[in-house]
């Protein structure tokens, strides 16, 4: 039975964590070229408030070996990275053992990521490799693909922590109680950063409870 799993991921040595660990970056793995690892080329969407820090950043991290701007806008860039040797890197792991990367979203330390996976086995199998390469691996929600509930509708944990404080701000409320920069100081993060997590976290929100197969 295909599962979907979300966890939080660690490691110095992950893509882009020293980037993650020195900006307030918003980074987000585009979907469709997560698990391409022939080319060993990714893309990342990027959320930032100041570009210049972040490339400075970019130049300095030792898991980045070329990057190229693909799309840019005021706060939202596309960037192509490689990555260097010794980069470790989960998705190919997961392809491999018959998953599928769905989403990876920077969290303060690393990675917030979203998997479909076969079965608990193959699950278990990842948390073991996980630890043989000593990256961090908590395990959030849970769920199966033809039974979950609604704490399992695929958020990251980010995503979560962003709308659950939003909703609890009164920034849903017309009008508002609360601004991104003032939700963006109680998480500590951008406010850039904010607005994408409740972007996506509410796109999701849509596509698991909204909107039906067809």
């Amino acid at each position: 039975m295909s599962l979907v799993a979300v966890a939080e991921l660690a490691h110095p040595d992950l893509a882009l964590t020293p980037t993650i660990r020195a900006t307030d970056a918003s980074i987000q793995v585009v979907s469709h070229t997560a698990t391409d690892a022939e080319t060993g080329m990714f893309f990342f969407l990027v959320e930032s408030d100041s570009f210049p820090e972040f490339e400075a950043a970019l130049e300095a991290d030792h898991t980045v070996s070329e990057s190229l701007i693909v799309a840019e806008a005021e706060t939202t860039r596309i960037y192509r990275l490689g990555h260097s040797d010794g980069t470790k890197l989960l998705s190919p792991t997961v392809t491999e053992m018959g998953g599928l990367m769905l989403e990876a979203d920077s969290t303060a330390d690393g990675w917030s990521v979203r998997m479909q996976l076969p079965d608990r086995k193959t699950l278990s199998s990842l948390w073991e490799y996980c630890d043989e390469e000593d990256i961090g691996f908590e395990l959030g929600h849970i769920y199966t693909l033809d039974d979950f509930s609604i704490d399992g509708v695929g958020l990251t944990d980010a995503q979560r922590d962003a709308l659950v404080t939003a909703y609890e701000a009164g920034y849903f409320e017309e009008p508002r109680d609360t601004s991104l920069e003032e939700l963006a100081g109680e998480l500590d993060i951008s406010p850039t950063a904010v607005g994408g997590r409740i972007r996506r976290g509410t796109a999701r929100l849509i596509e698991q409870t909204l909107l039906d197969d067809s």
